[in-house]
């Protein structure tokens, strides 16, 4: 089969390999009809999530049709059409059954201490193999795979594996609830469903900050007040619009790639430049960018700064935007004396979803307006390379395995 492989830190190729085999009685195959592209899978490529196996198929965004099942699997069978959960869970543990299936104690095969396991994830997380391929073998298939509706499209049902249940668990971080201003940092996929996600939890008002024009049009045509950052100082600016007083909730949806302002009243020189020239170094230090392409963010700590500057006193930060553990560069000091509530993590995606899937095949949403591309898998590289450089009009790539 067709799958996208990791070789080494900016280095990834469109392979034939093995078909995946059932290993244990609660696997199951599917056959992956939809898979994408996402912001994660570039931290890997750029080196900013370091541990990557080489060798590890891509990818923990799919749907698809289930194609064989173990004989522990008894809640599926050959024929049903589902969507996959990016974080893995066993369904049994402590963990899983409160609800917290992104720190299941028996999914990641390190150990309960390992943290989250995902598909086509570093080393620490299994690895498994993920999700840009033609067929995927799914763990614990009984917990991890969710029928969808017939009327659910798979356009519609791919982004409800990763991007959109994840922009609502920043929301639930965030503590967004009736009447709250939320400021959205960043508007990429994650965070345009951040500005949904805050707006159907109860926010009045969301304020949303990009440096790119065509992301901060999304977020305004899901209501959203935009600040594009290369253009204005979005501390002052989120000052001028709260009256000094600052949003209630904050989400982060970029995470350690954020890139500093380039021009404008924020642009960033001087001792700030240093220390972000710094940061990068130690949480990155084997990035190999080749030009423009696969190159770290180059303001790994700017979102957590401006997020804590602009929050008001006492209010609440949901950080979704991924940071690896070689960032220890968040403003504490700052957060504490401002009584800042901070809330983290990666999302239980098995707990979200349902939910998601439910309002979708209500018609309560149409989560297909941030969908921006679909793409051959055998185009699946040139996309990466639009994707990772942010071309405008690229905000989020589906993938076609059989293509």
């Amino acid at each position: 089969m067709k799958a996208v492989v990791f070789h080494g830190i900016g280095d990834i190729r469109l392979e034939t390999v093995p078909e995946p085999k059932i290993r244990a009685a609660s696997d199951a195959i599917v056959r992956l009809t939809a898979s994408a592209i996402c912001g994660t899978d570039l931290h890997m490529i750029r080196g900013t999530l370091p541990g990557m196996k080489p060798g590890t198929i891509l990818g923990h965004e799919g749907v698809g049709i289930v194609e064989e099942v173990g004989r522990g699997v008894r809640n599926l069978r050959r024929g049903d059409r589902v969507v996959i959960p990016s974080t893995i869970g066993c369904g049994n543990c402590s963990y899983c059954r409160s609800g917290y299936s992104a720190q299941c104690d028996d999914a990641n095969p390190n150990g309960p201490s390992a943290g989250t396991a995902f598909f086509g994830g570093p080393e620490m997380t299994g690895p498994f193999d993920g999700l840009q391929a033609e067929y995927a073998r799914i763990p614990f298939a009984h917990h991890n795979l969710i029928r969808l509706p017939r009327d659910v499209s798979d356009d519609q049902a791919i982004l409800l594996s990763d991007i959109y249940p994840t922009a609502d668990f920043g929301a639930v971080l965030a503590e967004v609830g009736a009447g709250d201003v939320v400021a959205v940092w960043g508007c990429g996929p994650v965070g345009l469903f951040a500005v949904l996600s805050a707006f159907q939890r109860g926010a009045h008002r969301v304020i949303a900050v990009d440096g790119h024009a065509d992301r901060l049009e999304k977020a305004r045509e899901l209501g959203a007040e935009t600040i594009n950052f290369n253009e204005e100082d979005p501390v002052e600016t989120i000052k001028e619009l709260t009256r000094g007083i600052g949003p209630d909730r904050a989400i982060d949806a970029v995470g350690v790639d954020a890139e500093r302002p380039k021009q404008g009243p924020a642009a960033v020189s001087g001792e700030q430049a240093k220390q972000f020239d710094e940061q990068v170094s130690k949480i990155a230090p084997d990035a190999k960018p080749q030009g423009s392409l696969w190159k770290p963010g180059d303001g790994p700590s700017q979102v957590s700064i401006w997020a804590v500057q602009t929050l008001a006193k006492a209010g609440t930060l949901g950080i979704i935007g991924v940071y690896p553990q070689t960032d220890q560069f968040f403003p504490i000091g700052a957060a504490m004396n401002k009584n800042l509530s901070i809330n983290m993590g990666n999302c239980n995606h098995r707990t979200y979803i349902p939910r998601l899937v439910e309002m979708v095949d209500a018609g309560v949403v149409d989560p297909t307006s941030v969908l921006t591309q679909h793409e051959p898998l055998t185009d699946v590289i040139e996309a990466y390379k639009q994707f990772d450089q942010r071309k405008p009009g690229w905000v989020k790539v589906e993938l076609n395995p059989a293509g």
